[in-house]
């Protein structure tokens, strides 16, 4: 307990964690030098929910917030598939949305990759495949890459996103 005090009076309470930072910072870095490489500065995303229980949204969502900024790096989620270079495709790929999934795919101009979030479209969540569930997506899509988790945290989305720049 003495310790405690001891570290307490003489770094005071912190709130941030600076270790985490520093990997943070490293890990944006080298997104920002791929993107800049790999994709002349801009890499465009379009988010597809295939049928998820919008957790891997809600983590997506905390990519734009100021302690991430995905766009300071160059990487955009943007509204059309015509417009994206990766499509990063949440959810169970339901016998509904199937259709709408490759139809998104379809509009992607070449060269387009896939990348799957989330334990869903691997099939990995607790879920029986029945007529309504088609996933895994590697069946339907050509997956170029896959970051796991249920939800995976923003932090594991940005480390997946680097790999895959790496990787192509």
């Amino acid at each position: 307990m003495i310790q405690f005090w001891n570290k307490r009076v003489k770094e005071g309470i912190l709130t941030e964690n600076t270790a985490l930072d520093k990997e943070l910072e490293a890990i944006k870095r080298k997104i920002k030098e791929n993107v800049k490489k790999k994709f002349a500065g801009s890499l465009a995303i379009r988010m597809v929910d295939s049928g998820s229980c919008n957790a891997c949204e809600a983590e997506c969502n905390a990519l734009s917030n100021p302690y991430y900024d995905l766009e300071r790096l160059g990487i955009y989620f943007v509204a059309s598939p015509r417009h994206a270079d990766v499509m990063l495709l949440s959810g169970l790929m339901t016998f509904n949305m199937t259709p709408h999934v490759l139809e998104a795919y379809k509009q992607m101009p070449e060269p387009k990759w896939v990348i799957t979030l989330g334990a869903c479209p691997v099939m990995e969540a607790p879920f029986e495949k029945t007529f309504a569930v088609k996933a895994p997506a590697a069946d339907h899509l050509p997956v170029a890459h896959h970051i796991p988790g249920c939800p995976p945290e923003p932090l594991e989305i940005i480390k997946g996103i680097l790999d895959f720049l790496k990787k192509i």
